[in-house]
């Protein structure tokens, strides 16, 4: 409500700050702190936050668009929102604190108003009806990232681009390491991995609860791939070259042994043949799932021979199943065999540590993260290679940010998404300090239509986030 005082000259504006609060759709006790003490000008409102990181907090709505680095408030997870992170100066409470505190210039928040802060986004950070943001679709298309670091899987929302949600996995207080997180073929659940751990876990794409696990023993399990219908899983132990076929109804397990050095893994169109990767040689195993001690061995060298072993990493399908792309981290190529007779039928130079790869359905692109690839600066580091998987060559490569692995296509919006890890000290300093050890990364987003970066879509993260998975 705004009043208007009558003088002789002029009619002064007196702005009611309580109209405002009434206004904000936040809770009344949050909205007293954050209405009154942060949405001020030249801070959080709508007419400053261009010079305040793109936030507004004017209204709980405006608080949930984010900043220029993606959410500020996560629900039910005061200890990942950086909102808890700026304004905290109290070293009892739970959360990091950062500098500058806000309100900048201004008294800081007293104890109660901190306690208020933060048992409001335990609790979901509510509006005022009680209804928690992203709630209301549980079927919404999201993809997942699983920072290595911290035993954390991002749950981000794919409409915008923000993280809805922050899940702790691992079965025990030790850092496990997720290593690889994928989506279910019926998009109900989605299953993680540990390099450092002994479970594979599931958890619901409707809630995040976990709702099975499976204990494959401590080892290190890089990767794992799904049959079409979801019945089996294949873990793979790159140390101890097992294998673990995992019952996913009951969570029961298979060992199976003698498999050298395994690290990528996928199945063919029909599930009946899982295909490894032999990283410290230059093969790979074809095994029938039925019969999988007469598994098959193929030469990856094939017409192309290379001085030394590829160390072949990932490998993925083209969308019509005629031929696989498999990324050769020492050569620095992606190897194109075709699926008939397993004969490589190209050799595609990509940059330096080729990793992971993606495939789009609607265009003909191949996505190659390469982690050490040179960029046109000291400061860069990594590129994301395009394929066209029709032509098997090399159409461009994007620099997307420090260090990128993991990554996933979204053909519904047109998008590939990118986990940039920002492991190594010489990379940039993130913005933010996480609660476990390391260096927070980042995702950032590819065009489509243009292949390029979308200008400001980079999102910080949590320790690592090695690897991204998206519902189908």
């Amino acid at each position: 409500m705004v009043f208007f005082i009558a003088t002789s000259c002029r009619h002064d504006e007196i702005i009611d700050e309580n109209a405002d609060v009434q206004n904000s759709s936040y809770p009344l006790d949050v909205a007293e702190i954050l209405v009154k003490k942060c949405a001020t000008s030249g801070c959080h409102d709508n007419i400053s936050k261009d010079a305040a990181a793109g936030l507004s907090m004017i209204t709980w709505s405006d608080l949930f668009k984010g900043g220029n680095g993606g959410a500020v408030v996560i629900p039910y997870r005061p200890d990942q929102s950086t909102l808890m992170y700026y304004v905290n100066h109290d070293s009892l409470l739970p959360v990091p604190g950062l500098s500058p505190t806000m309100p900048v210039n201004q008294p800081a928040l007293t104890i109660d108003e901190l306690n208020i802060l933060q048992n409001w986004i335990a609790q979901g950070a509510p509006d005022r009806n009680g209804f928690v943001k992203f709630s209301d679709n549980p079927l919404r298309r999201k993809y997942y990232v699983a920072n290595q670091g911290c035993d954390l899987v991002s749950v981000f929302d794919a409409a915008s681009n923000l993280v809805m949600r922050a899940v702790d996995v691992g079965s025990t207080p030790l850092t496990e390491s997720p290593h690889m997180v994928r989506v279910a073929y019926d998009n109900l659940s989605w299953f993680v991995c540990f390099i450092a751990g002994g479970t594979f876990q599931q958890y619901s794409t409707l809630d995040n609860t976990l709702i099975g696990e499976a204990n494959i023993g401590v080892a290190s399990w890089n990767t794992f791939a799904l049959t079409p219908n979801d019945s089996l899983a294949f873990v793979v132990d790159f140390s101890n070259g097992k294998l673990a076929i995992v019952n996913i109804a009951t969570m029961t397990v298979q060992i199976k042994n003698g498999f050298g050095n395994p690290h990528g893994s996928t199945m063919n169109a029909t599930g009946d043949t899982l295909y490894m990767t032999a990283q410290l040689g230059s093969s790979l195993f074809k095994i029938p799932v039925n019969d999988m001690v007469n598994y098959e061995i193929i030469d990856l060298k094939g017409a192309f021979p290379f001085l030394g072993e590829l160390e072949p990493h990932d490998i993925i399908f083209s969308p019509d199943h005629s031929k696989y792309f498999v990324t050769c981290q020492e050569s620095n190529e992606v190897r194109v065999v075709q699926t008939s007779n397993d004969s490589v039928i190209a050799a595609i130079p990509v940059g330096l540590l080729p990793q992971e790869l993606s495939v789009s359905f609607n265009n003909p692109y191949i996505f190659v993260t390469c982690m050490d690839a040179i960029g046109s600066y000291p400061s860069e580091r990594g590129s994301v290679a395009i394929i066209n998987y029709e032509t098997n060559q090399l159409i461009k490569s994007v620099y997307t940010g420090y260090q990128p692995h993991g990554i996933a296509v979204d053909d519904v919006n047109n998008k590939v998404y990118v986990g940039n890890r920002n492991a190594n000290p010489n990379g940039p300093a993130p913005h933010h300090t996480s609660l476990c050890a390391g260096r927070n990364g980042n995702v950032s987003i590819i065009d489509m239509s243009t292949l390029t970066v979308i200008p400001g879509s980079s999102t910080e993260v949590s320790v690592d986030p090695y690897s991204v998975g998206i519902t189908h």
